[in-house]
């Protein structure tokens, strides 16, 4: 039976405003407030993370002729009124955009050497990050965390604090000396413009977040199992390669997506050591998008068309990774 004070209540919430109605829900049932801050959330991270995926397709699109004539904001008619829609179109439909831009520059040669870099440094950083993530996590030797700590610490250097020595280095006219000395050990042979100046740095920069996480993987396996391994007359190499590593898949696949995915987007080391944005010199992806800018003109829907080809094997690739991860993860847990 309801009282006075509950009636009295009732009819305040109803004078009030929406506000104050959804604030007083949300008051007896705190779930509300938690499902609205999910849906920001999503929304924002949605908006933020697709909004430039399809500004890209707008421009790509949008005939060249177009792109600086007019609003891309177009305006309609609303309750006899005309209003400007608030989500940009393509002012066209130009479709053979992704057909250019493998017949001016030769595209897919920048893209194969993106692959090509990534490959190798993920290749390079997986043997790597085992083998240090198996000492860290499985050996117990003085300093252990002291020496975890810095090459944590190394990670979070800019990587332009290593361009000058490095550039140095690969031009091959500068002679490595010792440490606070001047005397020479060897003079290193020239790099520059060859997949060796960009994969040593990529590794030695993506290398700490591997080591990381396998680490992590690696010593939650049981002893039991390697040692299992061990008695069957397998080294501590082969027990790392036949049985740790695959029962930490999750975390090699993690480690493996996150380099790949990293080195196939770099472009500092590469634009610098590529002396040139030409295929010819290993210059990555980027490098082949801006090559459609030149001195005198810049052709933003061919950029565009040739950004969108660039993300599609990466998302491709993310997508189908990320099931075997959830897959590896939730298909059962490790039992000694």
């Amino acid at each position: 039976m309801a009282t006075e004070h509950d009636t009295d209540r009732q009819e305040t919430a109803e004078d009030d405003g929406p506000l104050a109605r959804w604030t007083q829900r949300a008051i007896r049932n705190p779930n509300r407030v938690y499902r609205a801050l999910f849906y920001v959330a999503t929304a924002f991270f949605g908006v933020t993370t697709l909004f430039p995926f399809y500004w890209l397709l707008v421009l790509t699109l949008t005939p060249e002729g177009r792109l600086l004539a007019g609003s891309f904001l177009p305006e309609i008619q609303l309750m006899g009124s005309s209003v400007t829609f608030p989500l940009p179109i393509p002012k066209g439909f130009n479709v053979e955009a992704f057909v250019e831009v493998f017949q001016q520059v030769p595209f897919h040669l920048f893209v194969l050497n993106s692959f090509t870099l990534a490959i190798t440094t993920t290749l390079i950083v997986l043997v790597i990050a085992s083998l240090a993530g198996y000492a860290f996590g499985r050996l117990e030797f003085p300093g252990r965390g002291a020496l975890m700590l810095a090459i944590l610490a190394i990670s979070y250097f800019p990587p332009a604090a290593f361009v000058i020595p490095l550039f140095e280095a690969f031009t091959g006219n500068v002679p490595v000396t010792l440490p606070f000395t001047e005397i020479p050990v060897f003079t290193p042979p020239r790099l520059l413009n060859t997949p060796g100046s960009m994969v040593m740095p990529f590794s030695a920069l993506f290398l700490p977040l591997s080591i990381f996480i396998l680490t992590t993987f690696y010593a939650q396996i049981p002893d039991g199992l390697e040692d299992a391994a061990r008695i069957e007359g397998t080294t501590r190499l082969g027990a790392l390669f036949r049985v740790i590593m695959p029962l930490s898949a999750p975390g090699v696949a993690t480690a493996a997506i996150l380099t790949f995915i990293s080195v196939y987007n770099e472009y500092f080391f590469s634009s610098i050591m590529a002396t040139s944005p030409q295929a010819a010199n290993w210059s990555p992806l980027v490098g082949g998008i801006l090559s459609y800018q030149t001195q005198y003109a810049t052709q933003y829907n061919l950029m565009a068309a040739a950004s969108i080809i660039g993300v599609l094997p990466v998302v491709i690739l993310v997508i189908v990774a990320q099931e075997r991860i959830v897959s590896g993860l939730t298909a059962g847990a490790l039992k000694e």
